[in-house]
């Protein structure tokens, strides 16, 4: 006797989320490893040069971490108030910071010594840059001015005063010493020319903002400021490109990633979003504990920091899979080699009978009542819809739905309309939901005026159901219309006389087809 072939499920499995080589790549990092300081984190920078420690600046101190131990390797506590900033020269023997004082100090990592202390501002510095040549240093300070150092002479050579409120964010241009952005709490983003000592340009970003960077070729620069990303040409005039806004909270820090070909984005939602460059589009997300104030990434994306507005700092690594010396998986040694396996010439097995399901079993006894009763368990209704729409599809096929369905308890009714009530909106289970709720009317119909109670009320429940879909078909088909008419217009052809007609008429036939079901249910 033949066997019987299980039911086929497979067509209604959800689709999981799309893995694209971005997800696999940032999955690549590990667990995170979180360090506990006294304050919150202003600022993560990692040095260019290996093995790329990175400085954490926060409360009176700027500390310098092995990414690889998590451990502080250098204490810079010459500070008697809050340390802002802290930021690495390009060649890493050099790291300049701000403080609540108004000065911006010069130290170098190794020795932990202050080579130069800039004095001038009048306000908080709280973000500090060196130029491309490496001899300049532009410093941002809440006084509203933005100051150019001259390192080996101590001094300001340039001065800046033509924002309306606190400068938090700046940048400096990788490509050139003489180009300066920086951006302010009056939302208002400027750049300024060294040479000709003059702003250049200056832009709205609509916000106050908050973070400036730049592309590694120097053309393109970004703005971060409320929960918008803003994307600005600057060899056309600082013309607008484009606007990103995926976070809900406000960005606070900006990042560039995977030798310049990824954008990462902090902010208070907890989340830092990657970006593709080329695109704008994201890619991947991590997620952390807490508001991410700062964020730094190293060279090559072998480590991530974030730090948080809680003090909690969040180390990962990027875990490389070794591969082996030979690429070929090593042979299991045995205890007792010397018995070798007999070589036959053929093998016959006996094939194995798969275990069938219940629903399987009762459909193979043509028990459709009992199969029914199976798939509509909570365990399989509620965790598996898929299969319970396979059996209800296959009832339909078999003519044995009717069957079924006659005769059933109240209560059965009732998770019956629930089910239907919860899924009938699912693209991937409607046509097989409508020809269920087809063939529930038609058992029951005769029978309407014995429902009282809570019975009643999920017939009547199951009507607001499907009023509401219907009501959305009509909206979505006067939306498809729209569009439709929209791209006659654009494509400058004479069709939209034709084109409205054609949508009066699926309006009519929709509703032509849907009345006599609605008001059937409607009478209850």
């Amino acid at each position: 006797m033949s066997s019987f072939k299980p039911l086929n499920t497979k067509k209604y499995l959800k689709t999981g989320k799309v893995v694209t080589p971005d997800t696999v790549y940032w999955r690549q990092l590990s667990v995170p490893t979180l360090v506990k300081e006294f304050g919150a984190i202003d600022y993560v920078d990692f040095s260019p040069i290996e093995p790329h420690y990175f400085a954490v600046t926060c409360s009176v101190r700027v500390q310098i971490y092995n990414p690889i131990t998590k451990l502080v390797v250098k204490n810079l506590s010459r500070f008697q108030e809050t340390a802002y900033g802290g930021t690495f020269r390009q060649d890493g023997r050099l790291l300049v910071a701000g403080d609540e004082q108004g000065l911006v100090k010069l130290f170098d990592p190794s020795s932990k010594n202050v080579l130069r202390l800039f004095k001038g501002h009048k306000g908080p510095v709280h973000r500090a840059q060196f130029t491309h040549d490496l001899l300049h240093i532009a410093s941002f300070s809440d006084d509203r001015s933005i100051k150019l150092w001259d390192i080996s002479t101590e001094k300001a050579i340039l001065t800046f005063a033509e924002h309306e409120d606190y400068v938090r964010a700046g940048a400096v241009n990788p490509m050139s010493p003489d180009t300066l952005v920086s951006g302010a709490y009056d939302g208002k983003i400027k750049m300024y020319d060294t040479r000709t000592q003059q702003i250049s340009f200056s832009i709205d970003h609509g916000s106050p903002v908050e973070s400036l960077l730049f592309l590694p070729t120097g053309g393109i620069f970004i703005s971060a400021g409320g929960t918008e990303m803003r994307i600005w040409d600057a060899f056309a005039g600082c013309r607008l490109l484009t606007k990103v806004s995926q976070h809900h909270k406000t960005i606070t820090s900006l990042r560039l990633g995977s030798n310049g070909r990824r954008i990462l984005s902090g902010s208070l939602d907890r989340h830092v979003k990657i970006f593709d460059v080329s695109t704008y589009q994201t890619v991947h997300t991590l997620d952390f504990p807490n508001a991410v104030l700062s964020l730094g990434v190293a060279p090559g994306d072998q480590t991530v920091v974030a730090g948080m507005v809680d003090g909690l700092i969040s180390i990962q690594n990027r875990e490389i899979e070794r591969k082996k010396e030979d690429g070929k998986p090593k042979r299991s040694q045995h205890k007792n080699q010397h018995f070798s396996s007999v070589q036959i010439d053929h093998e016959i097995r006996e094939p194995l009978q798969a275990k069938l399901a219940n629903y399987d079993n009762y459909l193979r006894k043509y028990e459709y009542v009992k199969c029914l009763d199976a798939v509509m368990m909570p365990a399989i209704a509620r965790f598996h819809p898929e299969v319970t729409i396979s059996v209800m599809q296959e009832l339909i096929h078999r003519k044995g739905l009717h069957r079924a369905l006659a005769g059933r308890s109240h209560n059965f009714l009732s998770r019956l309309i629930t089910f239907i009530s919860r899924y009938i909106g699912e693209n991937r289970f409607m046509r097989v939901m409508i020809d269920v709720v087809s063939a529930l009317l038609d058992v029951y119909t005769p029978k309407f005026h014995e429902f009282t109670g809570e019975l009643g009320k999920d017939f009547i429940r199951l009507a607001g159901v499907l009023e509401r879909e219907v009501s959305l078909t009509y909206d979505l088909l006067e939306l498809q219309g729209c569009l439709e008419l929209l791209e006659c217009a654009s494509s400058g052809t004479n069709q939209i006389d034709e084109m409205i007609r054609f949508v009066k008429e699926d309006k009519d036939q929709l509703k032509q087809s849907t009345q006599a079901k609605e008001s059937s249910i409607l009478t209850v």
